[in-house]
């Protein structure tokens, strides 16, 4: 539990970092408040985790906090190698830059949505690490919510910015899991 705790606190840190970096062209804000979507959700998971402390809803599963841990680490490499993919058209909100591309390379390849494929199975794997049924929940049902209205929000904008390209994309990959959805 406390290794999770570290680990969410670094993650927290290094978002941080990219959402205070200023942007290098001028954009169009499409965010519809889906950032304020999810900083409701960072504010649930963070009441689930402080009632996981209170061993609220605690169980106990074999090997539980070691999978979750596993996932956390896991989701965060995917969302931080997919924000390193995206550069400088990574933002905290949903914005289309006047030089705005669709990136396909690294993990856009396979998934649309890789960062949020990443920050979910993160979400998912802090849940656990806990074990705690109140941090499982806490930790992943608000940011599937944040995360189908977030994509729903983007995939709009890129659809208005590039048209028939984004629609060819859209056919090409899966939005979340390879293969799957």
């Amino acid at each position: 539990m406390i290794l999770a705790f570290l680990i969410r606190i670094v993650w927290v840190v290094l978002e941080l970092r990219h959402q205070r970096r200023s942007p290098s062209q001028p954009h169009e804000n499409c965010d519809h408040y889906s950032g304020r979507v999810w900083d409701a959700a960072n504010l649930v998971e963070t009441i689930g985790l402080v009632l996981a402390f209170w061993n609220v809803g605690h169980f106990e599963l074999k090997y539980a906090s070691i999978i979750g841990v596993c996932a956390l680490i896991a989701g965060i490499v995917i969302r931080f190698a997919a924000i390193h993919t995206l550069g400088r058209f990574f933002d905290s909100v949903v914005v289309i830059r006047e030089d705005h591309k669709i990136i396909r390379t690294g993990l856009y390849g396979y998934v649309r949505h890789p960062a949020y494929t990443g920050a979910l199975l993160a979400h998912v794997g802090l849940g656990l690490a806990f074990e705690s049924w109140v941090s499982v929940i806490a930790s992943t049902i608000p940011f599937w919510i944040a995360a189908v209205y977030r994509i729903h929000v983007e995939e709009n904008a890129l659809g208005e910015k590039f048209g028939f390209d984004y629609v060819n994309y859209v056919r090409e990959t899966k939005r979340l899991i390879p293969g799957v959805f």
